[in-house]
Protein backbone atom coordinates (compact mmCIF):
# COMPACT_ATOMS: atom_id res chain seq x y z
CA UNK A 1 0.00 0.00 0.00
CA UNK A 2 1.47 3.15 -1.11
CA UNK A 3 0.07 7.03 -0.36
CA UNK A 4 0.66 10.29 -2.16
CA UNK A 5 2.38 13.09 -0.30
CA UNK A 6 3.11 16.19 -2.21
CA UNK A 7 2.87 14.65 -5.31
CA UNK A 8 5.41 11.49 -4.22
CA UNK A 9 4.59 7.81 -3.61
CA UNK A 10 5.55 7.39 0.16
CA UNK A 11 5.30 3.49 2.25
CA UNK A 12 2.86 3.82 5.04
CA UNK A 13 2.77 1.34 7.69
CA UNK A 14 0.64 -1.17 5.88
CA UNK A 15 3.86 -1.37 3.48
CA UNK A 16 5.65 -3.64 6.30
CA UNK A 17 3.66 -4.44 9.55
CA UNK A 18 7.32 -5.47 10.92
CA UNK A 19 9.33 -2.91 9.71
CA UNK A 20 10.74 -0.08 12.23
CA UNK A 21 8.08 2.84 10.57
CA UNK A 22 5.05 0.25 11.21
CA UNK A 23 6.50 -0.54 14.92
CA UNK A 24 6.98 3.08 15.80
CA UNK A 25 3.36 4.06 15.58
CA UNK A 26 2.43 1.14 17.28
CA UNK A 27 4.60 2.54 20.13
CA UNK A 28 3.14 5.79 19.68
CA UNK A 29 -0.58 4.25 19.64
CA UNK A 30 0.67 2.32 22.96
CA UNK A 31 1.57 5.86 24.22
CA UNK A 32 -1.78 7.23 23.72
CA UNK A 33 -3.44 4.46 25.57
CA UNK A 34 -1.22 5.61 28.02
CA UNK A 35 -1.24 8.78 28.20
CA UNK A 36 -5.05 9.20 28.78
CA UNK A 37 -4.72 7.89 32.32
CA UNK A 38 -7.57 5.10 31.34
CA UNK A 39 -9.93 7.71 29.70
CA UNK A 40 -11.81 6.65 26.58
CA UNK A 41 -9.93 8.36 23.91
CA UNK A 42 -11.79 7.74 20.61
CA UNK A 43 -11.71 11.05 18.50
CA UNK A 44 -7.62 12.33 18.02
CA UNK A 45 -6.75 15.31 16.51
CA UNK A 46 -3.11 15.47 14.84
CA UNK A 47 -1.51 18.96 15.19
CA UNK A 48 1.33 20.75 13.94
CA UNK A 49 2.59 23.99 14.42
CA UNK A 50 3.89 24.73 10.92
CA UNK A 51 3.50 22.91 7.19
CA UNK A 52 5.70 20.40 6.30
CA UNK A 53 6.36 18.91 9.62
CA UNK A 54 4.71 15.38 8.35
CA UNK A 55 1.29 16.04 10.28
CA UNK A 56 -0.72 14.44 7.51
CA UNK A 57 1.68 11.14 7.19
CA UNK A 58 1.33 11.07 10.74
CA UNK A 59 -2.63 10.87 11.03
CA UNK A 60 -2.26 8.74 7.93
CA UNK A 61 -0.32 5.83 9.51
CA UNK A 62 -1.62 6.38 13.05
CA UNK A 63 -5.12 5.67 11.92
CA UNK A 64 -3.93 2.54 9.63
CA UNK A 65 -1.70 1.33 12.72
CA UNK A 66 -5.19 1.63 14.71
CA UNK A 67 -7.50 -0.78 11.86
CA UNK A 68 -4.68 -3.10 12.47
CA UNK A 69 -5.58 -3.55 15.72
CA UNK A 70 -9.45 -4.60 14.01
CA UNK A 71 -10.40 -1.40 15.24
CA UNK A 72 -13.19 0.19 13.18
CA UNK A 73 -11.23 3.94 12.13
CA UNK A 74 -11.94 6.85 10.53
CA UNK A 75 -9.42 9.34 8.79
CA UNK A 76 -11.11 12.74 8.87
CA UNK A 77 -9.72 15.14 6.79
CA UNK A 78 -10.50 18.18 8.84
CA UNK A 79 -8.17 20.91 6.45
CA UNK A 80 -10.50 22.37 4.45
CA UNK A 81 -7.65 25.05 3.33
CA UNK A 82 -4.98 22.17 1.77
CA UNK A 83 -6.93 18.57 1.93
CA UNK A 84 -4.56 15.56 1.32
CA UNK A 85 -6.49 12.53 2.96
CA UNK A 86 -8.29 11.71 0.19
CA UNK A 87 -5.50 11.94 -2.39
CA UNK A 88 -3.33 9.94 -0.25
CA UNK A 89 -5.63 6.68 -0.57
CA UNK A 90 -6.13 7.93 -4.37
CA UNK A 91 -10.07 8.70 -3.38
CA UNK A 92 -12.29 11.78 -4.76
CA UNK A 93 -13.44 14.12 -2.66
CA UNK A 94 -16.66 14.47 -3.64
CA UNK A 95 -19.23 15.09 -0.74
CA UNK A 96 -16.87 14.99 2.21
CA UNK A 97 -16.75 17.20 5.44
CA UNK A 98 -17.62 20.88 4.43
CA UNK A 99 -20.44 19.41 2.32
CA UNK A 100 -22.19 17.57 5.27
CA UNK A 101 -21.59 20.84 7.49
CA UNK A 102 -23.87 22.75 5.65
CA UNK A 103 -26.70 20.18 5.04
CA UNK A 104 -25.23 18.66 1.56
CA UNK A 105 -25.03 15.13 2.07
CA UNK A 106 -25.22 12.13 4.60
CA UNK A 107 -22.47 10.68 6.57
CA UNK A 108 -23.44 7.48 4.85
CA UNK A 109 -22.79 9.04 1.33
CA UNK A 110 -19.68 11.13 1.97
CA UNK A 111 -17.37 8.34 4.01
CA UNK A 112 -15.22 6.10 2.00
CA UNK A 113 -14.05 2.67 2.72
CA UNK A 114 -9.95 2.11 1.45
CA UNK A 115 -8.55 -0.79 0.73
CA UNK A 116 -7.13 -1.00 4.63
CA UNK A 117 -9.85 -3.41 6.45
CA UNK A 118 -11.50 -1.50 8.79
CA UNK A 119 -10.20 2.20 7.81
CA UNK A 120 -12.60 4.72 6.41
CA UNK A 121 -12.04 8.03 5.33
CA UNK A 122 -14.11 11.12 5.42
CA UNK A 123 -12.82 13.61 2.30
CA UNK A 124 -12.41 17.58 3.51
CA UNK A 125 -14.77 18.30 0.80
CA UNK A 126 -16.06 21.51 -1.13
CA UNK A 127 -13.53 24.11 -0.33
CA UNK A 128 -15.18 26.64 1.64
CA UNK A 129 -14.79 30.30 2.42
CA UNK A 130 -15.23 29.83 5.99
CA UNK A 131 -13.49 26.54 7.31
CA UNK A 132 -13.45 28.24 10.97
CA UNK A 133 -16.51 28.87 11.22
CA UNK A 134 -17.84 25.43 10.00
CA UNK A 135 -15.06 23.61 11.76
CA UNK A 136 -16.62 25.86 15.21
CA UNK A 137 -20.68 25.07 14.14
CA UNK A 138 -23.00 23.33 16.54
CA UNK A 139 -23.29 21.38 12.64
CA UNK A 140 -19.65 19.79 13.02
CA UNK A 141 -20.25 19.11 17.15
CA UNK A 142 -23.10 16.91 16.25
CA UNK A 143 -21.33 15.42 13.25
CA UNK A 144 -18.64 14.02 15.80
CA UNK A 145 -21.23 12.80 18.09
CA UNK A 146 -22.67 10.75 15.77
CA UNK A 147 -19.28 9.70 13.87
CA UNK A 148 -18.21 8.66 17.22
CA UNK A 149 -21.30 6.41 17.48
CA UNK A 150 -20.59 4.29 14.27
CA UNK A 151 -16.58 4.32 14.67
CA UNK A 152 -13.79 2.89 17.15
CA UNK A 153 -11.38 5.66 16.34
CA UNK A 154 -11.05 9.09 14.70
CA UNK A 155 -8.08 10.10 13.43
CA UNK A 156 -8.21 14.09 12.36
CA UNK A 157 -5.78 15.86 10.27
CA UNK A 158 -5.87 20.00 10.33
CA UNK A 159 -4.02 22.83 8.87
CA UNK A 160 -1.11 24.23 10.82
CA UNK A 161 -1.89 26.03 14.32
CA UNK A 162 0.25 28.54 13.68
CA UNK A 163 -1.40 29.35 10.94
CA UNK A 164 -5.10 29.21 11.24
CA UNK A 165 -7.48 28.75 14.40
CA UNK A 166 -8.86 25.54 13.26
CA UNK A 167 -6.95 23.20 15.06
CA UNK A 168 -7.47 25.12 18.56
CA UNK A 169 -11.24 24.48 17.27
CA UNK A 170 -11.36 20.94 16.80
CA UNK A 171 -8.89 20.23 19.83
CA UNK A 172 -11.91 21.64 21.65
CA UNK A 173 -13.71 19.38 20.25
CA UNK A 174 -11.21 16.34 20.55
CA UNK A 175 -10.66 13.76 23.48
CA UNK A 176 -6.90 13.93 22.73
CA UNK A 177 -4.23 16.07 20.62
CA UNK A 178 -0.65 14.76 19.59
CA UNK A 179 1.43 17.40 18.30
CA UNK A 180 3.95 16.53 15.03
CA UNK A 181 7.10 18.42 14.49
CA UNK A 182 9.76 17.83 12.09
CA UNK A 183 13.42 18.34 13.84
CA UNK A 184 15.16 21.49 11.51
CA UNK A 185 11.91 22.34 10.57
CA UNK A 186 9.83 24.60 13.44
CA UNK A 187 11.66 26.04 16.62
CA UNK A 188 11.23 24.89 19.74
CA UNK A 189 9.39 27.88 20.74
CA UNK A 190 6.44 27.76 18.00
CA UNK A 191 5.91 24.16 18.86
CA UNK A 192 5.41 25.22 22.50
CA UNK A 193 2.95 28.02 21.33
CA UNK A 194 1.17 25.79 19.73
CA UNK A 195 0.61 23.49 22.74
CA UNK A 196 -0.15 26.30 25.03
CA UNK A 197 -2.81 27.38 22.21
CA UNK A 198 -4.15 24.33 22.40
CA UNK A 199 -4.20 23.91 26.28
CA UNK A 200 -5.78 26.86 26.37
CA UNK A 201 -9.09 26.25 24.72
CA UNK A 202 -9.33 22.96 26.98
CA UNK A 203 -7.58 20.22 24.50
CA UNK A 204 -5.79 17.29 25.98
CA UNK A 205 -2.38 17.23 24.77
CA UNK A 206 -1.71 13.49 24.64
CA UNK A 207 1.82 13.73 23.77
CA UNK A 208 4.17 14.57 21.06
CA UNK A 209 5.56 12.99 17.92
CA UNK A 210 9.31 14.31 16.52
CA UNK A 211 10.36 13.36 12.48
CA UNK A 212 13.40 13.28 12.42
CA UNK A 213 14.37 13.68 8.44
CA UNK A 214 17.50 11.54 8.80
CA UNK A 215 15.98 8.46 9.59
CA UNK A 216 12.76 6.67 8.17
CA UNK A 217 10.91 6.50 11.45
CA UNK A 218 9.59 8.58 14.13
CA UNK A 219 10.57 9.16 17.61
CA UNK A 220 7.57 9.40 20.01
CA UNK A 221 8.73 11.95 23.08
CA UNK A 222 5.93 11.96 25.74
CA UNK A 223 5.79 14.19 29.00
CA UNK A 224 8.83 16.23 28.26
CA UNK A 225 7.65 17.97 25.16
CA UNK A 226 11.43 17.58 23.05
CA UNK A 227 12.78 17.72 26.19
CA UNK A 228 11.91 21.84 27.28
CA UNK A 229 9.92 20.63 29.64
CA UNK A 230 5.90 21.63 30.26
CA UNK A 231 5.79 25.32 31.46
Amino acid sequence: MMIRENGKHRQIAKAGPGSSVSESYKKLRTNIRFSSMGEAVKLILVASAVPGEGRTTTAINLAISYAQENKNVLLLDADLRRPAVAQAFFRTSRTGLSDLLIGRGKPEDAIQQTDIAGLFVLAAGTVPPNPSELLGSESMRRLLEELKTQFDVIVVDSPPASSFADAQIVGAMSDGVVLVARSGKVTKEAVRRTRLGLEHVGAHILGAVLNNTNRDRIESSYANYYGYGGD
